[in-house]
């Protein structure tokens, strides 16, 4: 990691040490609080327990023109990409998706897609709805390894990570505390519960809180609309088309309007906050992450909408274009940064314990 970096955080939670004003604001300043000297681990774990909701930066009186020059939310998201750089593997990817994210994303997606439309034109294995474009072997063929390894890359990243911050053998009790508090987005709230100053200094809203649920709540029933079609197809022999009111559908409907409504409105929220108070040099990828999983949600919708078209296959190419990009991309993208801090959370449930 970047020895700049960690020591201007360090700098700063030196002198936030001695302030404490912040006290309540949210997670990261209990565990701030609770240290003397700063270890390399323990600021890679506040930076990746921070929410960057910004409260603390309109609170603090040391901020510029201030000769202390105190801007927390930035120099932790800063080191938290950093840390994801760094554990990632393989790291060049996610480098290079940080700095350049919105046209990686663009570039596979249509690579993908025109991929797809060129295995469709060699004909399928025969098949109803999707699976007269392309058999369902094929899509299990692609899929499932593209599943698979960004796991194995997330899971590599994370241990490295958990081996960095101090982590020790998880309790239920730590687990069900970070889920909880993951569930609710009790950081986003602050330690007022009023919400927080992502989009306007003087205004405290629950947009962004609400915004990232939608979109956490969006994937998991997306995934859990595919998981219920797996067992529908494998165990009960009952392969796809399956009607709007079957478990499938309005699963996976629901799934896409929260992610696509969810996508849009943080991506509104992003164009409306400051951008020196976080990273930079990650805005663009960023941008184009959510722009990515919010394309995945409304793909999936229009293809829904419009399956029974000749628009069909050419839909069907594109948003399986843009769930394989996401799926190989997860590991070196933002979207890690839900894993990243699940993993702080648990750590953070830890030292409480």
């Amino acid at each position: 990691m970047q020895t700049e970096l960690i020591e201007e955080v360090r700098r700063q939670a030196t002198i936030c040490n001695a302030c404490r004003y912040c006290e309540g604001y949210c997670s990261v300043f209990p565990a701030l609080h609770a240290e003397r000297a700063f270890a390399d681990g323990t600021i890679t774990q506040l930076a990746n327990l921070c929410h960057n909701c910004r409260g603390c930066y309109y609170a603090c009186q040391y901020t510029a023109p201030h000769e202390f020059d105190l801007n927390l939310p930035k120099a932790l998201a800063e080191v938290r990409r950093d840390s994801w750089e760094a554990y990632t593997w393989p790291a060049p990817l996610a480098r290079r998706f940080h700095t350049q994210g919105g046209a990686i994303a663009l570039a596979l997606v249509a690579g993908f897609a025109l991929l797809f439309w060129a295995i469709r034109a060699l004909g399928s294995a025969g098949g109803n709805g999707f699976y007269a474009v392309l058999s369902h072997n094929a899509m299990v063929a692609i899929f499932l390894p593209s599943f698979l390894l960004p796991l194995v890359s997330l899971a590599i990243s994370l241990r490295r990570y958990w081996r960095a911050v101090g982590g020790s053998m998880l309790q239920i009790s730590d687990v069900k505390v970070a889920l909880t508090r993951t569930a609710r987005m009790t950081d986003l709230a602050t330690g007022h519960g009023e919400g927080c100053n992502f989009e306007d200094e003087d205004r405290f809203t629950q947009a962004r809180r609400h915004m990232h649920q939608a979109v956490m709540w969006g994937f998991l029933l997306c995934f859990a609309a595919t998981s219920v079609g797996t067992v529908l197809h494998y165990v009960f022999d009952a392969p796809a088309p399956y009607p709007f009111w079957s478990l499938p559908k309005l699963l996976g409907v629901s799934g896409g309007l929260l992610l696509t409504l969810g996508c849009g409105g943080m991506i509104a929220l992003k164009l409306r906050a400051d951008r020196q108070l976080g990273d930079v040099a990650a805005w663009g990828g960023e941008i184009g992450f959510i722009a990515l999983l919010g394309f995945v949600g409304l793909s999936g919708l229009l293809l829904y909408w419009l399956g029974a078209t000749l628009l069909m296959p050419a839909l069907l190419a594109i948003h399986l274009g843009a769930v394989l990009s996401f799926f190989l991309l997860t590991p070196y993208t933002k979207m890690a940064h839900g894993f990243y801090r699940l993993a702080a959370l648990l750590r953070d449930a830890q030292r409480k314990r």
